[in-house]
């Protein structure tokens, strides 16, 4: 019998095995244990079923939930069980998974047309925890494309079936639930017991999936209202009925039509019609606003942002300044450290709160200042020899991730500032069960900006955004609904313009790197986008931030 050599990294140990062995074998030959369940298994730092059957020698490492890839396992095979359990208790209406929220999922039934109720939300619960129970497997099969797409349609799933169809393969995989068909883009947990723990909650106009905190699987995020960030969604939902763009099929279809440079023309549009708006809204408060503070996290494009407010503030009549919070770091050694000893650059105490609110209140008193500027070689605050007085209708437009946070200017009022929160809310989805997420979205523009401006490669960049993420999620996200107005800096088209750009990093990252897998995960997810041409973007657009050719100086 022919044998294969297998390296676990959850217990360093190098074993025999048969050729076609599957790693649930191994796992449970190996009596391999995890502070969660096992959802599935990185097989030469690429995310694996547990079904997978190893026919070469491999290095493995098994995940459960705590591990970023084995919540994605874990969440697509909930939606799952979700879009099952609403075939099952309300089959007249079709289950629309949109965008997360309050760190879960926000979904709408359409067709149910009447307001959801608590009965409907315990009636899916039941179902879904029935399921469970059944402990039914999630089977995938490989099938000729055509068959697969005749099942999607008769499902109601045409969306799906034309991204299917736009692949041009001769075989496609479909999952399977006791007879119902979906796809997910990406592997799932071997059964639906393995779905434990979720929640379900009325939410706005349709309901929350609540999924555990990776932390502690035991627990559910809790429920939180974020209206305003729910608003920009619903304003999201009507750009996509201007722009006839529901989903990446239909935005595939505009290109091979040659219809492209129209949707880039009408998202620009929007988006300076967005901004002209701002700037109408602070220019109707513009006796008592004297700071614009600007917030987002990493890659939404504050920069851009805030320079095209400042043309639309021009055009009002009011004078804008712009200055960075950067330059108003403290000296490095006084920067504090996080829970590894690094400096912690993104904290609310990494930058000098009293000097920036002492020069801000001078400002407002109609005195003059020497704005400040921090040299990052030196990781010293020095003198910039700029002055800065301001005069009638003159603001601040202050760019930085602590903008909404209240602990950054605690000397100025309310009505002194208006804040401003922006994010890349993608404003395009696979199909009805599969959003793109917002975190991919940034995480492409950053790649490509920093080998393009930084000289990092993609690796870098892959590497260093868990650590980027958690600082957003500790000094950022908590404040966005602090904001006067949220701006969505997402562009339908953008990922179709960034293809190109970033298909060739992703594949330079080496096999045997830990950030292969995520490198992996997103060139197949950019299979499934047709690549758009740049040439028609305006040099002012946002993504010429991260593209380059912007007519702004940075």
């Amino acid at each position: 019998m022919k044998t294969i050599e297998i390296y676990c990294e959850n217990n360093k140990t190098t074993k025999a095995y048969p050729l076609g062995t599957t790693l649930e074998e191994i796992k449970d030959d190996m009596q391999i244990k995890l502070q969660n369940p096992i959802c599935g298994a990185l097989v030469n730092h690429k995310v694996k079923e547990l079904s997978f059957s190893v026919v070469k020698s491999k290095r493995i490492q098994f995940i459960d939930y705590s591990h970023p890839d084995g919540r994605r396992l874990y969440t697509r095979s909930l939606l799952f069980l979700l879009y099952v359990a609403v075939k099952e208790a309300f089959p007249q209406v079709k289950l629309k998974i949109m965008n997360g929220i309050s760190q879960g999922y926000y979904c709408e039934l359409v067709g149910l047309e009447r307001p959801i109720t608590e009965s409907d939300i315990f009636e899916l619960k039941s179902e879904m925890r029935q399921w469970v129970e059944r402990d039914l497997p999630i089977v995938k099969k490989g099938i000729p494309t055509n068959e697969a797409v005749d099942i999607l349609v008769q499902q109601g799933l045409e969306e799906k079936a034309r991204l299917f169809e736009q692949q041009g393969t001769l075989f496609s995989y479909l999952y399977f639930i006791n007879g119902l068909a979906n796809y997910f883009y990406g592997h799932h947990v071997p059964s639906t017991a393995y779905l434990s723990n979720f929640g379900l909650a009325t939410y706005f106009d349709g309901i929350l999936l609540q999924i555990p905190q990776p932390d502690n699987f035991d627990n559910l995020f809790p429920v939180i209202k974020q209206e305003k960030l729910f608003g920009v969604f619903k304003e999201h939902k009507k750009r996509a009925e201007i722009l006839d763009v529901p989903d990446l099929g239909k935005l595939n279809e505009y290109t091979d039509m040659g219809k492209s440079g129209d949707i880039i023309k009408i998202s620009e549009a929007l988006h300076e019609k967005k901004i002209a708006e701002i700037a109408n809204q602070i220019d109707a408060r513009r006796d008592e606003i004297k700071v614009i503070l600007i917030a987002g996290p990493s890659a939404s494009g504050k920069t851009t942002f805030t320079k095209r407010l400042a043309v639309q503030l021009a055009v009002n009549g009011l004078v804008p300044h712009m200055i960075s919070l950067d330059d108003y770091f403290v000296d490095r050694e006084k920067t504090p450290l996080d829970e590894n000893g690094e400096y912690d650059f993104e904290a609310l105490e990494a930058i000098d709160i009293n000097f920036f609110n002492e020069q801000l209140l001078q400002l407002f008193n109609g005195e003059e200042v020497e704005l400040p500027k921090f040299n990052f070689a030196l990781g010293k605050r020095l003198n910039s020899g700029e002055m800065l007085r301001l005069g009638d209708g003159h603001l601040l437009l202050v760019e930085g991730i602590h903008g909404n946070n209240p602990g950054l200017t605690p000397h100025v009022s309310e009505r002194q500032s208006f804040k401003i929160f922006l994010s890349a809310l993608t404003q395009i989805s696979f199909d009805d069960h599969n959003h793109i997420s917002t975190t991919d979205n940034r995480m492409i523009r950053r790649m490509i900006r920093d080998s393009m401006y930084r000289g990092y490669s993609a690796c870098d960049t892959i590497k260093r955004w868990p650590s980027v993420k958690n600082g957003e999620e500790k000094n950022i996200f908590p404040y966005q609904e602090n904001a006067d107005v949220m701006f969505n800096s997402a562009m339908v088209y953008e990922l179709a313009v960034l293809k190109k750009y970033a298909e060739p990093l992703l594949k330079n990252v080496p096999e045997n790197r830990v950030e292969f897998c995520e490198a992996n995960r997103l060139l197949k997810f950019f299979s499934y986008i047709k690549s758009i041409d740049d040439f028609e973007i305006p040099p002012t657009s946002l993504i010429r931030e991260f593209l380059g050719g912007s007519s702004f100086r940075y």
